[in-house]
């Protein structure tokens, strides 16, 4: 008879019907990292490149400095910014792109096969903030291997070598020691990251800056073997529910 009740129980709480009134307006995870601050440092001669970072307090009794660590969470854990996503995230390379030879045009409509067809209050919800999508004139460099290959350094390319350097005076200290006893296994890493070398690996194929024209949002970031990210995961979310702001 207890295991009844206890089924009886479960099954009354599952069949429970959630009325409208109980329901809450998702919302974007933001605010500050506890004990951690963001901070953002300059490319030298790039004072309008800003590059994020983390800076982890550690225990006052250790006598150490904050610890630096890479950063790409974006705007989302800066206690400065103002998060909507009815107007997006600014467009922090809109002025690069720009210097770069594309034009504006006028997309075309939204589609129903672009909302999976279907309707009602399974349709994603429409935002009144539009920019004009851009795209690249003929026979001119457009993408980050296009450009690098074309021997163009970028800006998103002095972005990521900026942020690649991130504690690397340090290890150098060390790195007779470990150099010694470790293997390289071909991965040829200069001292110090220039945007040249990020150039030449991007023109080789050996890296990759997914950096598209139409995402100016985006904080540029550098994958392969002779950088600090090796992979690109897409870790999905719910398959129950899916609004714009738990996706985000």
């Amino acid at each position: 008879s207890t295991w009844r009740g206890m089924a009886g129980a479960a099954e009354h709480v599952m069949n429970k019907i959630t009325r409208k009134s109980e329901l809450e307006m998702p919302k974007v995870t933001t605010g500050p990292l506890p004990a951690s601050t963001k901070i953002y440092t300059e490319p030298d001669g790039h004072a309008d490149i800003r590059v994020p970072f983390r800076e982890i307090a550690l225990d006052e009794k250790s006598g150490e400095a904050p610890f630096r660590v890479y950063d790409p969470s974006g705007p989302y854990t800066d206690a400065t910014a103002d998060i909507d996503v009815q107007r997006g995230l600014p467009r922090i390379r809109d002025s690069w792109i720009k210097e770069r030879a594309v034009e504006q045009y006028e997309g075309r409509a939204i589609q129903p096969e672009d909302n999976g067809n279907v309707a009602g209050r399974h349709l994603a919800r429409d935002f009144g903030h539009k920019t004009a999508p851009y795209r690249g004139l003929p026979g001119k460099p457009l993408t980050q291997l296009e450009c690098a290959r074309a021997g163009i350094i970028t800006n998103e390319m002095i972005y990521v070598a900026h942020r690649e350097n991130m504690g690397r005076k340090a290890m150098l200290e060390r790195a007779s020691m470990a150099l010694a006893d470790g293997e390289s296994f071909g991965a040829a890493i200069p001292e110090h990251i220039s945007p040249e070398f990020v150039r030449s690996e991007v023109a080789r194929g050996r890296a990759i800056i997914p950096a598209n024209i139409n995402h100016a949002e985006l904080e540029p970031m550098i994958i392969g073997r002779n950088f600090l990210v090796k992979v690109n995961a897409n870790i999905g979310n719910s398959a129950v529910t899916s609004s714009v702001e738990e996706e985000v």
